[in-house]
């Protein structure tokens, strides 16, 4: 019975712990880079594919890069430079913390903050007025991506209230089309047949 008890009082002793000081950084992981937000949206998608055959697809993201996987026309009549490619391209594979490209010619560009593979890409405006944070968690071989959009206004005007009206049904229409985008792709990608080592071998010899 003392053990018993003993359990017990561990047990909610550190319930009350992670509730506390940790639970708050596990479910607003990235929130930091933008503390007070006018629009916060979360919208995930299961993927069956590996965060490997996942990843990718992340780190060449951006206009002028591999694109967005979206409606490119529609991007492309806001002046962005949009082209969504349907192979992994290995010259943008070279991603890094602090990296940044402009959302189009002589815009606001989008920052590295946090690049953890196969884990977490954050990226962030430079006027600090939106970040976009991306998680890969892997379930039994397929892979849950979340993605995580904290965006504010700048003020609380009528204007940028109807705006909000616009922006909201908006990003999710062209924000599913991405994930599902993403999900084509990468689950292509993994039912693609790997080369055997030996077919790895006699191509490095003929090279």
């Amino acid at each position: 019975m003392k053990k018993l008890l003993a359990a017990t009082a561990l047990a909610v002793a550190l319930a009350e712990a992670y509730r506390r000081f940790l639970r708050a950084p596990v479910l607003t992981w990235g929130d930091a880079l933008l503390d007070q937000a006018d629009i916060v949206s979360t919208r995930a998608i299961t993927i069956d594919a590996p965060v490997s055959a996942v990843w990718p697809w992340l780190v060449q993201m951006g206009p002028g890069r591999g694109g967005v996987y979206t409606y490119d026309w529609i991007e492309n009549l806001l002046g962005m430079d949009v082209h969504s490619v349907d192979r992994i391209i290995p010259g943008l594979q070279q991603l890094q913390a602090g990296d940044a490209f402009p959302l189009k010619p002589g815009s606001l560009e989008l920052r590295v903050e946090i690049l953890e593979p196969e884990h977490v890409l954050s990226l962030r405006s430079d006027d600090g007025r939106w970040v976009w944070t991306f998680e890969l968690v892997e379930r039994d071989g397929s892979t849950r991506l979340i993605s995580r959009n904290r965006i504010a206004m700048g003020g609380s005007s009528l204007g940028e209230r109807l705006g909000m009206f616009v922006m909201e049904p908006g990003s999710l229409v062209m924000e599913r089309k991405m994930l599902l985008g993403i999900k084509q792709r990468a689950e292509r990608l993994a039912a693609e047949p790997r080369p055997t080592e030996e077919e790895v071998r006699s191509g490095a010899l003929a090279a």
